[in-house]
C-alpha cells in the first residue's frame, strides 16, 4: 500500500471512528423518534380528513401543525438538528461501515440507506423553511415539478420513472411488513408479549404505508399517461382523491390508523432499536 492510500485509509478511519460519536447516535435517534412524530401526526390528519375536516395529510401539514404553538420555532430548529443528525449517520451506513465489504452488499446499503439519507435532509431542510418562516403547499409544488418536468422533452418519461420508483418503494414497504422484515431493526423485545403487540404495529404500519406509497406513484403515472400534471398531488392529494370513493372514507380510516401504527413502532425503534 503507498503512502497515498495509507493516509486516505487513516482519514476513513478517523472520520469512521467520529461517526460512531455518542452524539450523532443520540442525534440519530431524535431524528428517527420526529419521524415518527410526523407519522402520527399525519395519521391523525388523515382521519380527521376522512370525516371531512381540513389538513394536509404530508410531512408538510404534521409540520404546520408542530410549528403551530409559541415554541414553535425551536421545535423546528431541534428537529432540523435532529434530521440532519439522522441523515449523516445513514450516509456513513452507506458508505464508511461498509468498508471491507462484499461489492454487492455495499451497492445495495449505498442505495437503500444513500436515499434515506437524501429523504431524511429533505425533511430536515423543511423543518428549517418553517422555522424561516417559508411555509408552502406541498400538494402544489408537487403539481409545479410535475408541470416543468412534462415541459422538456424526456420529462414525460422521468415524471412515470419517479411514479415507478414511489410504487416500487411502497411494494417494499408492504413486503417488509407482511414478513416481519423490520424485525432485524428492532427485536429488543422478541419472545414478550410487548413483542408481539410491537410486531403487529410494524405489520399494520409497514401495510399501510406502502398502500399509501402506492396510491401516491400511481397518480404521478396516470398524470404522466393524461398529460395533466395537476393530477400529482403528492401524498395529501392521494388520500384526498381516495376519500371520494364510495368506500374511501373507511379505507382512509385505516390508512390513517395504520400511520399511527408505525409511528408508534417507529417511536419504540427509535429508543430500542439496532443502530
Amino acid at each position: 500500500m503507498s503512502d497515498r492510500d495509507s493516509t486516505l485509509s487513516q482519514a476513513a478511519d478517523a472520520i469512521e471512528e467520529a461517526s460512531n460519536h455518542k452524539v450523532l447516535d443520540v442525534l440519530a435517534r431524535l431524528g428517527f423518534a420526529v419521524m415518527a412524530m410526523l407519522h402520527v401526526i399525519i395519521g391523525a390528519i388523515a382521519v380527521a380528513v376522512a370525516f371531512g375536516q381540513p389538513g394536509e395529510a404530508e410531512p408538510t401539514g404534521a409540520i404546520e401543525q408542530l410549528a403551530a404553538n409559541p415554541w414553535g420555532p425551536a421545535v423546528m430548529w431541534a428537529c432540523v438538528a435532529a434530521c440532519g443528525g439522522l441523515s449523516l449517520w445513514q450516509a456513513s451506513e452507506a458508505t464508511l461501515r461498509m468498508r471491507g465489504r462484499p461489492r454487492k452488499e455495499r451497492v445495495s446499503k449505498l442505495i437503500s440507506s444513500g436515499f434515506l439519507a437524501i429523504a431524511y435532509g429533505s425533511v430536515g431542510l423543511s423543518f428549517a423553511g418553517f422555522a424561516l418562516g417559508l411555509r408552502g403547499d406541498s400538494s402544489e409544488s408537487t403539481r409545479d415539478f410535475s408541470a416543468s418536468l412534462m415541459a422538456n422533452p424526456l420529462g414525460l418519461w422521468v415524471l412515470v420513472a419517479l411514479g415507478l420508483t414511489i410504487i416500487g418503494i411502497g411494494i417494499y414497504f408492504v413486503f417488509k411488513g407482511a414478513r416481519r422484515g423490520f424485525k432485524e431493526e428492532l427485536f429488543y423485545f422478541d419472545g414478550t408479549r410487548r413483542g408481539r403487540l410491537i410486531d403487529t404495529l410494524g405489520v399494520t404500519g409497514h401495510i399501510a404505508k406502502g398502500f399509501a406509497l402506492n396510491l401516491t406513484g400511481l397518480l404521478f403515472v396516470i398524470a404522466a399517461a393524461k398529460h395533466r400534471p395537476e393530477e400529482s398531488t403528492g401524498l395529501d392529494g392521494s388520500l384526498k382523491a381516495l376519500r371520494d370513493h364510495p368506500f374511501g372514507p373507511s379505507l382512509l380510516v385505516a390508512i390513517g390508523a395504520g400511520f399511527i401504527a408505525y409511528g408508534i413502532f417507529a417511536l419504540i425503534r427509535s429508543r430500542f432499536g439496532r443502530m
